[in-house]
């Protein structure tokens, strides 16, 4: 699918509503949030005017994912939005925050495929290398290398016995 069918055009009337070039019939803005969802971009555009409001629909679409959650951003930084909105904050997300939500979204896909796959590859060697341990006692095998056993520092006696005199031969 090429870009120009990924757009979507709307028109915003006067009465708020918005209207679907494509398709012909009018949407609400959950429907709109769902085209978006699905990877389709929209632009809308005031038919009174003409001019280009599709960043404050998209914000409206924003506002009222937050109203439904009771809080989309932290009160301080909603506070520094409103104090600096028309300088600093502008470009910085007009620049910045785009990138670093997409190179998160990009770090997280990575993440979750070489988990995924440290997870395949730990059920294939559980598979293969399980050893039976007493599960009253699951640290045996870990305290045996500090404290043996009797029974343990006998074994190592004979095969250091049958070692020695195999190297006599």
């Amino acid at each position: 699918m090429s870009d120009s069918e990924k757009l979507v055009h709307l028109k915003k009337y006067a009465n708020r509503r918005l209207y679907d070039t494509e398709k012909s019939v009018y949407v609400t803005l959950a429907e709109v949030s769902e085209m978006i969802k699905q990877g389709r971009w929209v632009a809308v555009t005031d038919v009174d005017s003409g001019e280009d409001v599709t960043a404050f629909i998209l914000t409206q679409i924003v506002m009222e994912a937050a109203k439904k959650k009771n809080a989309l951003l932290p009160v301080p930084l909603l506070h520094l939005i409103i104090r600096y909105g028309e300088t600093i904050l502008v470009d910085f997300f007009g620049k910045h925050l785009e990138k670093m939500v997409r190179s998160y979204l990009t770090y997280k896909e990575v993440v979750d495929e070489q988990f995924n796959q440290w997870l395949e590859m730990g059920a294939g060697l559980t598979a293969k290398g399980s050893r039976p341990f007493d599960p009253a006692n699951p640290l045996q095998s870990f305290f045996k290398q500090f404290f043996p056993s009797e029974s343990d520092i006998s074994d190592d006696k004979g095969q250091e016995s049958e070692s020695s005199s195999k190297d006599a031969e």
